[in-house]
């Protein structure tokens, strides 16, 4: 474990207004809230600390989460502005990840990964969301999705072969959503007929993300559509593969750095051998990696809200009105302690359910519930802070308005918040 946090640390003007000194452009990192940082248990190494509060952290978990704080700061936080408005991630964010350890942080060592925990890849995809939520994206999908996918399912020759390139220089991308198929996962119509010993895919797929700069897509695809969704299967598909065309990038309201795309499948060959689990088990595969990838998105929308909330509260805390800050107002300091109270739930929420998953316990009620609270908290963080900023806030010379625009894909993607609320009802059916 020593060795894997060793390998981790390897590696806009100004208004012309007179605005407080804590209004800091694109590229300053923002002030933190104390409670909202978290502490090392000193002498702790194991994955787990059992007993303790939820932000109690091992010293690899702590080592890890400030190194990506200050990769965040260093080398994204300036690019973030630029990145946003050209819809562009720069390559050298996700050289970045790579050359930290960031993209294969569960990945066994043996197969050049980091060898973490489950939990450390929640905190470096909280951190790097405070920052910027789209390279919080890439990094989340390639950990809790493509990795652990992968890492569940693959054969030897399948890790031996992938998981070594995906920890060091291929981003993975999954492919499940159709024109016709979004929260209705088994009407995929996406097909793989077989043919001797390999398999021709034709179909297409929409909101791809990292197809872009994906070098390897997990496609879900049905091999019998006479079976309904016993059919689907997930087949490994390099991105050279001849037949396989990746469309423009879709121009999105937030998390624009992070490529969205159409994909289609025309007579695509791939050998049998690059099936990905059973046959016809793609839908048991996909429905258990999404409740971990909830888990995710939890912590994204969570360090997206964090950060904005850093970003904005300093500035009320020197902005002076009628003679004093505004922050000594009371309707504002009501409305800055009930975001803060939710913040701390939402964070207490995706941080036991994390916790919950690395003890092998159920956590499908628990990652829906974290998914929808965070996605909520975030969408009202954002918005209230903007109107703490007031018209600045509604400027593009500052981040605040980023973090809104952002904010608000959390409540569609992975299962909008009114499929993660049908599952927690069936869950509280289930136990009574």
């Amino acid at each position: 474990m020593e060795a894997a946090a060793a390998r981790l640390l390897r590696g806009g003007a100004l208004l012309r207004r007179s605005f407080p000194t804590c209004l800091s452009s694109w590229k300053t990192p923002p002030r933190v809230l104390k409670s909202s940082q978290s502490e090392a248990a000193f002498g702790l190494t194991n994955a787990v600390l059992p007993g303790a509060p939820l932000q109690m952290f091992t010293d690899e978990e702590m080592m890890i989460k400030n190194t990506v704080k200050k990769f965040a700061q260093e080398r994204v936080a300036p690019l973030v502005s630029t990145m946003d408005e050209n819809s562009k991630m720069d390559p050298s964010i996700i050289e970045g990840l790579f050359q930290q350890g960031l993209m294969g942080i569960e990945i066994e060592t043996k197969y050049g990964g980091t060898g973490a925990s489950f939990f450390s890849s929640i905190l470096v995809i909280e951190e790097l969301a405070k920052v910027d939520a789209s390279v919080a994206l890439v990094c989340d999908i390639q950990n809790t999705v493509i990795n652990n996918l992968m890492r569940k399912y693959g054969t030897e020759e399948q890790k031996a072969t992938y998981l070594t390139k995906l920890t060091t220089e291929k981003v993975g991308s999954i492919c499940l959503s159709e024109a016709g198929a979004g929260s209705d996962l088994f009407a995929l119509k996406t097909r793989a007929d077989k043919k001797g010993n390999y398999y021709v895919i034709n179909g297409s797929k929409m909101w791809i993300s990292n197809a872009e700069y994906a070098g390897l897509f997990l496609v879900m695809v049905n091999v019998n559509p006479d079976l309904g969704y016993k059919g689907l299967t997930c087949f490994v598909v390099d991105r050279d593969t001849e037949g396989l065309h990746i469309g423009k990038s879709e121009k999105k309201m937030g998390i624009r750095a992070s490529s969205t795309c159409a994909l289609t499948f025309e007579n695509v060959k791939v050998p049998e051998s690059n099936i990905l689990g059973q046959i016809g088990h793609g839908y048991k595969h996909a429905i258990g990696i999404l409740n971990e990838g909830r888990i995710g998105i939890a912590a994204q929308m969570l360090g997206l809200a964090q950060g904005c909330f850093d970003y904005t509260v300093p500035y009320m805390k020197e902005r002076m009105q009628f003679g004093k800050r505004i922050f000594d107002f009371q309707g504002l300091q009501h409305q800055v302690a009930h975001v803060a109270t939710q913040l701390e739930a939402a964070r207490l929420l995706t941080y036991n359910t994390a916790r919950l998953l690395e003890t092998g316990k159920p956590i499908i009620k628990e990652a829906s519930m974290a998914k929808y609270y965070a996605a909520e908290v975030a969408g009202l963080t954002t918005s209230k802070c903007i109107e703490w900023m007031g018209g600045v806030g509604y400027t593009k010379d500052y981040p605040v308005e980023k973090y809104f625009r952002d904010a608000k894909i959390g409540t569609i993607y992975e299962g909008t918040s009114n499929i993660q609320l049908n599952t927690i009802a069936k869950c509280v059916d289930a136990e009574y």
